[in-house]
């Protein structure tokens, strides 16, 4: 019995002692990477394109440099699935969002046509409404053109009643805002297969990438078929938001690494939606840019060149430029240096719903000779509208003085 006992000891010492020299082992031992996943390249030669390759967020300030870019580091996401929604037709959009400017037209409409009701129009009257103008961003050239058109009109006009008073204000506040400009948004594809491409830009903040989402939606509920590039590279989130916009409508879109080459992923957005036997084929090409400080000449610098590389494949048709509404005039200033850096051919208002200075839409298109296109009035996906001049003046002057 003492024998069995001390070969069960034995046994067990053994087991201990072994364990002892596996199990370091086992942990210390260093597991071989998993194989990144296999992605097919979407650019063409890497003479194609004249961007830098940048690699680093923090190189991108930096003056252009001579190397070429990077073709191919855009993929393709995955933005298939269930649930895909029915975004509201542009059709009548303006209409429906017409009580969204309830701060505006306390201002800028009712204000103007209660002052213009009174009977005696001296001039202290048309101080005030000139300050009206003024306090609403309409701007000083505009605001003296608007006050003396309407001090003419009045006379000649002689009893004023509030049909009358009404009609006239909206006439000239349509002038105002310029109604011969085109406003078409030039989405429709070339002939040659070539997709309309869309570029976004705008300073930090704005709601660039929210807004190229709900641009895709407005373009899908019109029958158009849209890609979307998230060349902004150096906000992780950026290219997330894009493709949960992406997903709702059944759109796609091509990212790139974090902290890549913008240019390379709307190089590779635009060669993939190229009517081609290779490539899928789409209407609309959508390229969200990175916001960047309009100071900031490095980054405008680099605006010109996510362009210029796009553009070696076929023309820019739309360069939108993103203003917060609220910002009033320095959304003005921020505007003229883009439009120096880059052709900007529309302006997207965001946040029109939120301020009251209506009047940024007179004077940013008065001082950039630049249509005000699409106008945000909400944060709903579908409360993005083109711009219609009379019936945004309708809104703001509201049924009654």
């Amino acid at each position: 019995m003492e024998w069995v006992i001390l070969a069960v000891a034995i046994v067990i010492v053994l087991v201990i002692a072994i364990a002892g020299l596996v199990v370091p082992r086992r942990r210390g031992t260093r597991l071989p990477p998993a194989p990144e996943k296999a992605v097919p390249p979407l650019g063409a030669d890497t003479e194609a394109a004249e961007t830098a390759v940048l690699t680093e967020p923090e190189a991108r300030p930096g003056a252009e440099p001579e190397a070429g870019a990077r073709p191919g580091e855009g993929t393709l996401a995955d933005t298939t699935g269930p649930g895909i929604e029915v975004p509201e037709a542009a059709a009548g959009r303006m209409v429906r969002l017409r009580s969204r400017l309830s701060r505006s037209q306390s201002t800028l409409g009712r204000g103007l046509l209660s002052l213009l009701s009174r009977e005696d129009l001296d001039e202290e009257a048309w101080e005030e409404i000139e300050d009206t103008l003024l306090t609403a961003d309409v701007g000083v050239a505009a605001t003296q053109e608007i006050v003396e058109r309407l001090r003419t009109r009045t006379k000649v006009l002689g009893t004023r009643s509030e049909g009358e008073l009404r009609a006239l204000l909206a006439d000239e506040l349509v002038t105002a805002l310029q109604p011969d400009m085109d406003r078409t948004l030039h989405t429709i594809p070339h002939p040659d297969g070539h997709p309309a491409v869309l570029l976004v830009v705008g300073v930090n903040g704005t709601g660039k990438t929210t807004t190229s989402g709900k641009i895709a939606r407005l373009l899908v509920a019109d029958g158009r078929t849209v890609l979307l590039a998230a060349a902004d590279t150096f906000r992780a989130a950026a290219a997330d938001q894009l493709e949960t916009w992406a997903t709702r409508v059944g759109a796609r879109v091509v990212r790139g690494p974090e902290g890549g080459d913008p240019a390379s992923v709307a190089f590779d957005a635009v060669k993939l939606g190229t009517e081609t036997d290779d490539n899928i084929g789409v209407d609309t090409v959508i390229v969200d840019t990175a916001g960047r400080l309009h100071t900031k000449v490095g980054l405008m610098d680099e605006l010109g060149k996510v362009k210029r590389v796009v553009e070696k494949q076929g023309p820019v048709d739309e360069t939108l430029l993103v203003l917060d509404a609220t910002t009033g005039q320095n959304g003005v200033v921020q505007a003229r240096v883009f439009t120096e850096a880059v052709d900007v051919t529309g302006i997207v208002l965001t946040k029109l719903d939120g301020t009251a200075k209506g009047g940024i839409v007179v004077s940013v298109q008065r001082e950039l000779g630049v249509p005000v296109k699409l106008v945000g009035l909400g944060e709903g996906p579908d409360d993005l509208a083109p711009f219609e001049p009379e019936t945004f003046v309708d809104a703001l002057l509201g049924e009654t003085v």
